[in-house]
């Protein structure tokens, strides 16, 4: 493979990571937030408005009540999060396999990426000051949903196009199936990862061969 792109919430970090620390922080602090920034969050608002009728900042607590991955709440999230990771309120989790995968690869000379509901800034954040120390110089590129769904097989068309790559040089991790058929329907490889060993391809990223430099492959 030329390429990794892979998704984060329960594939390089914790699902708990996100759904305790990440979500009641921004939810508890959302309403405040939103009054102290009007500037840089009224263009959010709007496009919440125009989503759905009613007082956005409502529709806002509840869309994160309900997990929805919508482009205006992730990016409001992000926003909220920065606060939180430069304070040291918290650290951004990834399970210790995933930081050596990702070195490993990198290494190698494997260019890495990252799909995710979650926004480019809160990507960047997370692998920026994660318990690991900052991972951000690992990656050549971040996608979220201003891309496409997660779940569609046209997003992931486009990520290859983006990073100049065939889909089929790409391999894609994640811990949800649609998604993992949607990119191979798009003509990637892709494996399910499953942290509780019940199931999927693989359960954690050392269960991935070392792959080859792209250039030692194509001397080969």
């Amino acid at each position: 493979m030329k390429a990794i792109l892979t998704d984060i919430e329960g594939t390089t970090s914790s699902i708990a990571f996100v759904a305790d620390v990440l979500f009641p922080y921004a939810r508890a602090r959302l309403a405040d937030y939103v009054a102290a920034h009007p500037a840089e969050t009224a263009a959010i608002l709007q496009e919440v408005a125009a989503i759905e009728a009613g007082d956005p900042v409502a529709t806002l607590i509840r869309w994160i009540d309900e997990d929805r991955k919508a482009t205006p709440l992730k990016a409001l999230q992000g926003m909220i999060w920065a606060d939180g990771y430069t304070s040291g309120a918290f650290r951004g989790h990834v399970y210790p396999d995933a930081v050596a995968g990702l070195r490993r690869w990198q290494a190698t000379g494997v260019r890495l990426y990252v799909f995710s509901s979650g926004s480019v800034a809160a990507q960047k954040q997370l692998f920026g000051f994660s318990e690991a120390g900052d991972l951000t110089p690992l990656f050549s590129g971040y996608f979220d949903t201003n891309t496409g769904a997660k779940r569609e097989a046209e997003s992931y068309a486009k990520i290859a196009d983006a990073i100049g790559e065939l889909p089929a040089d790409v391999l894609f991790l994640s811990d949800t199936p649609e998604e993992v058929a949607a990119a191979r329907e798009a003509g990637m490889a892709a494996l399910l990862i499953d942290r509780a060993g019940d199931g999927g391809d693989i359960a954690s990223f050392d269960d991935l061969p070392h792959l080859a430099s792209p250039a030692k492959a194509g001397a080969q």
